[in-house]
């Protein structure tokens, strides 16, 4: 069962920004998005709904430090990308 990822326009600028600034990232990140694509309910993606003013998103690890929130409409077998980066940054960004 495989789910399309959704790259958002603002998604795609924050992925950029997140590239330029952590490339050692490059490989984990693009694991993650396959691994996402492939199964989002992998438990090395670590996913969990978020609280509070994100509480329509969920979160997926690419590392300890780094995280991608998240839509997911399982009805439609879609994933839309959300923002990318540390810990810190996507839980502060809603």
């Amino acid at each position: 069962m495989s789910y399309t990822l959704i790259f958002t326009g603002s998604y795609k600028k924050r992925a950029k920004r997140f590239a330029q600034k952590h490339p050692e990232l490059k490989e984990p990140y693009r694991k993650t998005l396959q691994l996402l694509a492939f199964n989002p309910y992998h438990p090395s993606l670590r996913i969990h709904p978020l609280k509070g003013k994100l509480s329509a998103l969920h979160s997926v690890s690419i590392n300890l430090s780094y995280r991608i929130t998240l839509e997911i409409l399982i009805t439609e077998k879609e994933i839309i990308l959300v923002n990318v980066g540390s810990h810190e940054d996507v839980y502060q960004a809603g």
